[in-house]
This record gives C-alpha cells, sequence and structure tokens, in this order.
C-alpha cells in the first residue's frame, strides 16, 4: 500500500522510519517532509492545510492511506474533507473528524467533554469578552498560581502560568484582547494541579484502542526546567512513575472513559490520541487532549513499538483493531532535541549541518531541516533529534548526547539534563 504522511517534522519522520520497516508499504510519500524523510520517501512540495493541493497528489500518486501528522490540518477538517469527496472516500485516512480534532483544537470544549464523562481534570472557568467579571471572581477563588489558557492554538504558546494575582488578572485581559489571537477569544482559566506530568498515546478505531508506550517530556528550554515554554526539548520512554498501578488507573479512569465518551458524543474518530496527563499523589489527571501524537515523544516511543505500524493504522482504519495485537519493547528509549540558538525566540535559519556520518548507535529524526544543494541546513527552530535505546534511560541518553558531540551546526543548543526529575 502507498502511504502519505502529512507534516514536516521530527514526529512525521519518526512516524516514517516505522511505517517504512512494514512489509505491507509500497511507496512512502510525505507533504512536505524535510531532508531527513526524503531518505525514506518521496518529499511533496504541498503545504498540511492545502486540502485541494493534498487531493492532487493523492490521486496522481494512487496514494490508499494518508496519515496527518500536525494538528492544524486536523482542526481544520481534512478528514471530513476526503469522507466527502466521492474520488477520495476508498483513501483511508489516519487521523479524526474536525468534530473529534475540537478535543484539541478548542479547551473549552474538551473541558466540557471531560466534566460531561467525569474524567479527572483540574477545574476551571471559561471566559469571553462579556463575562471578564466573573472570571476575574473565578481567578480570586484560587491558589496561586494561576493557569490561563488560550482556548484555541497557538502553536504551543498559548499557556500562561502566573503567580501574582494581579498580574494574571491583566494577562486574562491582553489575551481576551487579541495576544494569542482568535486562538485567545475565550480563556480558560484552570486551577493549579501540582506533580510531574506524563504522555499517554493510544490508537483508536473510535471503539477499541490500543495503549502505546508512554514518555515524558521536557518543554522549557533551559535546565532544571527553567526558561519559556517550546515544542518540546526531549523525551524518555517508560517513564519510572508510570508503573502497573498507576497505568491502570490512566486506563480505567481516563483512556475507556474518553473512548467511551467518543462513541457517545458522536464524535468521528479514527487515529491517535494523546493524553497530557499530571500525576497527583498517584492519581492521574487529564491537562490536555491532543488529536494527534507528541513531538518530541514520537520520536522515542516509536523506538519501542514492535508491532507493525501499518497493521495498527489498518486495523484503526477499518474498525478492526480490536482484533489486533501490540507488542512493547523492554527497553528504554529517549530523544535529545538539538535546537537553533535563540529559539523559541528569534533565530537564523540555514545553518549548514555536518557530521551525519559519524553517528553510531542513535537514530537521527530531521525536525527542521532542508537540503539547499548538496547541503542538509536548519529550516527551523528544533532541528534534530538524537533518539536511543538503553537498558535503562540513563543509558539511552549517554548514546544520544554521545552521539549529539558528533553533530554541528552554528548556535546549536541542548538541554543535557533531560530525564532529570526522575
Amino acid at each position: 500500500m502507498d502511504i502519505l504522511i502529512i507534516g514536516s517534522g521530527g514526529r512525521e519522520h519518526a512516524i516514517g522510519w516505522k511505517i517504512s520497516q512494514s512489509e505491507k508499504v509500497g511507496k512512502l510519500y510525505f507533504a512536505p517532509g524535510n531532508a531527513g524523510t526524503s531518505k525514506l520517501g518521496i518529499n511533496l512540495d504541498v503545504a498540511v492545510n492545502d486540502f485541494l493541493k493534498l487531493k492532487e497528489a493523492v490521486l496522481s500518486n494512487g496514494i490508499q492511506m494518508v496519515v496527518v501528522g500536525p494538528e492544524v490540518p486536523l482542526v481544520e477538517g481534512i478528514a471530513d474533507f476526503f469522507d466527502s469527496d466521492p474520488e477520495l472516500k476508498a483513501v483511508k485516512i489516519i487521523g479524526p473528524k474536525k468534530s473529534g480534532a475540537m478535543l484539541e483544537g478548542s479547551k473549552d470544549f474538551s473541558k466540557g467533554f471531560m466534566a460531561r464523562h467525569k474524567i479527572p481534570t483540574a477545574g476551571y472557568f471559561t471566559v469571553t469578552g462579556e463575562n471578564i467579571a466573573s472570571g476575574i471572581q473565578f481567578l480570586k477563588s484560587l491558589s496561586p498560581p494561576y493557569v490561563l489558557k488560550a482556548d484555541g492554538l497557538a502553536a504551543g504558546k498559548g499557556v500562561l502560568i502566573i503567580n501574582d494575582l494581579t498580574e494574571a488578572e491583566n494577562c486574562l485581559k491582553e489575551m481576551l484582547g487579541g495576544k494569542f489571537g482568535a486562538a485567545s477569544r475565550k480563556v480558560v482559566i484552570e486551577q493549579y494541579l501540582s506533580g510531574i506530568e506524563v504522555s499517554v498515546f493510544v490508537i483508536t478505531d473510535g471503539k477499541s484502542y490500543k495503549i502505546l508506550p508512554e514518555a515524558k517530556d521536557y518543554k522549557r528550554i533551559g535546565e532544571g526546567d527553567s526558561g519559556p515554554n517550546t515544542g518540546g526539548m526531549g523525551a524518555v520512554s517508560p517513564v519510572p512513575f508510570a508503573g502497573p498501578v498507576f497505568m491502570r488507573k490512566v486506563e480505567e479512569r481516563i483512556i475507556a472513559p474518553t473512548v467511551s465518551g467518543i462513541q457517545k458524543d458522536g464524535l468521528g474518530y479514527v487515529g491517535f490520541l494523546f493524553f497530557g496527563l499530571i500525576n497527583c499523589a498517584g492519581d492521574p489527571f487529564v491537562i490536555e487532549y491532543n488529536a494527534r501524537l507528541g513531538d518530541p515523544e514520537t520520536e522515542a516511543i516509536m523506538l519501542r513499538l514492535k508491532t507493525d505500524l501499518v497493521d495498527l493504522l489498518e486495523g484503526a482504519a477499518t474498525a478492526t483493531l480490536g482484533e489486533k495485537t501490540i507488542e512493547i519493547d523492554e527497553r528504554a528509549a529517549v530523544t535529545v532535541m538539538m535546537v537553533s540558538g535563540g529559539y523559541p525566540g528569534d533565530y537564523q535559519k540555514g545553518k549548514t549541518i555536518t557530521g551525519f556520518e559519524n553517528v553510531t548507535e542513535s537514530i537521527v529524526f530531521h525536525a527542521g531541516t532542508k537540503k539547499t544543494g548538496n547541503q542538509i541546513v536548519s529550516d527551523g527552530g528544533r532541528v534534530i533529534a538524537v533518539s536511543s535505546y538503553g537498558s535503562d534511560f540513563r543509558d539511552a541518553l549517554n548514546t544520544s548526547y554521545t552521539n549529539i558531540q558528533k553533530l554541528h551546526f552554528e548556535d546549536m543548543y541542548c538541554r543535557r539534563d533531560i530525564g532529570f526529575d526522575l
């Protein structure tokens, strides 16, 4: 089967790396892909949300399955577009309908979904321009720190955690006034939960689900979790505190009721579902849903998936996932992200990357790269993810850090303390 992966980051490179190992895959395409994906398949110069050009690419290349990596095309309704087009109806699309993608596309929607289906999450209040006074009253009822979330997609930058009440009130007004554009026309104020975070992933056909390896990611730019949030600086899998007892609670209290709620509410859902969880004294609470795999967690968890990924994707697309089995590698897997100097603020692109040929025992996933002539150059804030296996996460990290020394681009930076809190 010929497969198209939509996206251009490390997540899509890692998904492609795993898919390419399947005997079921014929040709592999990426839209638009990056310098790393071009070694696995054919990059197509098509934007992730240009649905008409994606249709043209699918039909002209005889593509039979489309795997959607990033959130934007899902929230904009790519699965609905494919399903409603007679020429595309036979193409299997891995990604939820717009109604299902709302679990990520609107914080207010997802919190309402959790409340309706009794899924444990922080207390919240949704504020618009019409009820600011009530929002400020809710803020005053909370203990600091105060959590403000833009309702819509804000490229991972729409969450503020503030210790001072007056500052929180001012930030609330700034957000409603357009700080994050249309994404913060509504703002969700949340009770702050104290604990340690973990990312849990499933693949689902809307009825059945299979739990993929869990991971812990590190979002802040600085060591010791300091500085501004980024798209993610690294990830570790498995997560030591997410043992059988904790994961049983996650499945019974969160995963099963979520998939059941998706069915009850008639949300069209085929594909991956991400649960951003926090472990509060041994009990899991949902911080957020994502309607896709996380990045950079994918660059770690794909290493631990022993099952043929295409077999699972087919199961999801044909509602036969319940008949499939899933096997997980016992080894630890980690990824460490190499980023451009200045990221997540201003940074320069076009820096030549060298040393790929010297890497041994690690897998290099490209996140923000492109080819210029015979050279590979940086093309984003997060540039390369260096992933490795190990007997435990420390052993795996040692391998990744050893190989990072062999790679170079000007002003490159990585966190040296991934896994520090485990």
